[in-house]
């Protein structure tokens, strides 16, 4: 059987639903590309995705012809016209500059990174983030998801979870159901303190504080974390970042803020 033969079987093969999982193959060859990885060959796609070299490079050859992907002399990158999607989306999930503003302020004055997350079903995603000036430092990117089940910011994310939430939340930790009542006294406690803080629970050896940022209603629509190093963040430092990021999110609050994971607040 020949690659068009090939080509034509597998096509049949996949039917039913075949444009949906030509989409899927087809944003997993794009999600291979990174900062760490600009470039990709055609044999690191076929060995990530488990996709037949022919399959693999019709895929390929339809990005490039939408200029989703780009020739390259090692291999593929990405195409022109992923800066145009990559333009309107930054018009569309950036952060207000006003905002950024307050969190470039707030990193400037503590010296650590500092994030906005919202949550997004048991994910919690990050919309912005300033960087600390040390060379040790936390990173996350805009647009990076981490689970709800672990970190500051995630107890202030369920601070007005319902059972529902908290339990499908714990299902999808490493715990299980049980996860479920720890969460929820996460969740009150933030409440009742006002802030929460979180010490290797999901990167070791790193400490978070997140307050939350609220809509109109008074609901949380999002946190406000600063987050470093655990040694930086000594008992002193944790009041102190507490007090500033809360004076931080009650601004950020009366500017209105809103995102489209969370428009419906």
């Amino acid at each position: 059987m020949d690659g068009g033969e090939t080509a034509r079987a597998e096509d049949e093969r996949e039917q039913p639903g075949t444009g949906v999982r030509s989409v899927r193959r087809a944003v997993d060859i794009l999600n291979l590309l990174g900062e760490d990885r600009p470039v990709v060959t055609l044999r690191e796609i076929t060995e990530a995705t488990g996709l037949a070299k022919t399959t693999a490079l019709r895929l390929v050859q339809t990005l490039e012809e939408t200029g989703l992907l780009g020739s390259h002399p090692a291999g593929y990158t990405a195409g022109p016209g992923l800066w145009r999607w990559a333009y309107l989306a930054r018009g569309r999930w950036e952060a207000p500059r006003e905002t950024r503003k307050v969190m470039r302020d707030l990193a400037d004055r503590l010296g650590e990174t500092v994030n906005i997350f919202v949550a997004r079903d048991v994910q919690r995603v990050c919309v912005a983030h300033e960087e600390s000036p040390h060379p040790l430092r936390h990173v996350v990117d805009v647009g990076d998801e981490q689970p709800l089940w672990a970190g500051a910011s995630s107890k202030v994310l369920l601070r007005d979870a319902s059972d529902a939430v908290l339990r499908r939340v714990a299902l999808a930790s490493p715990y299980g159901e049980a996860h479920t009542d720890r969460l929820r006294a996460g969740a009150a406690e933030t409440a009742q303190r006002g802030y929460a803080v979180s010490s290797s629970e999901f990167d070791e050896g790193l400490t978070a504080v997140a307050v939350p940022v609220t809509g109109r209603s008074g609901s949380v629509v999002a946190s406000l974390s600063v987050s470093g190093p655990s040694h930086r963040f000594p008992y002193e430092a944790v009041e102190r970042f507490a007090a500033e990021l809360a004076a931080a999110a009650r601004l950020i609050s009366a500017q209105g803020f809103s995102h489209p994971l969370n428009s419906g607040h």
